[in-house]
């Protein structure tokens, strides 16, 4: 049932992104709400969860904004493995891993999808591709800082795991 949610949690994000993502954009940065709720998803529910979430966001989103298809989903697919990661060698800052992972992570997918762009596509000419980026790496890591931690904490406080207690 978790793995169902997750598409259907992913296949509205995607929606959002394409649809709400541009009036929600400050300067030149666009919010990429798939990739920050993917893993933030991973981290509080796990790498089956986070692979689907990836997975299928990233088709919905090369489907619905006419991409080729399969390139947001493997730019997810990386950072979501990722993710998984970072969520078990920093497994003590549980509820921060979120934020750490958006600031690493979402340049990395910017930068594979537009390899994957400039690669399938047509040559997009750019000057500093990496200053193109910066604030579009800020808007996630604000977005992944008001959802993340919160997400994580809910998550954890619901889950019936056993602890033990002192």
């Amino acid at each position: 049932m978790t793995l169902l949610l997750a598409a259907v949690g992913a296949t509205v994000t995607a929606l959002l992104e394409l649809t709400v993502g541009p009036y929600l954009q400050i300067g030149t940065a666009e919010p990429h709400l798939v990739l920050v709720l993917g893993i933030t998803v991973t981290v509080a529910i796990g790498l089956e969860a986070g692979l689907v979430w990836a997975f299928v966001g990233g088709l919905v989103l090369d489907v619905i904004a006419q991409r080729p298809l399969g390139s947001s989903s493997f730019a997810l697919l990386l950072c979501v493995a990722a993710t998984a990661i970072l969520a078990t060698v920093l497994v003590r800052i549980r509820p921060l891993v979120p934020i750490i992972a958006t600031l690493l992570l979402s340049a990395v997918y910017s930068m594979i999808h537009f390899v994957a762009l400039n690669a399938l596509i047509a040559p997009i000419r750019v000057g500093d591709p990496v200053a193109l980026i910066l604030p579009g790496v800020a808007y996630d890591t604000l977005l992944a800082a008001v959802i993340g931690p919160l997400v994580v904490s809910i998550h954890d406080r619901r889950s019936n795991v056993e602890r033990l207690d002192w």
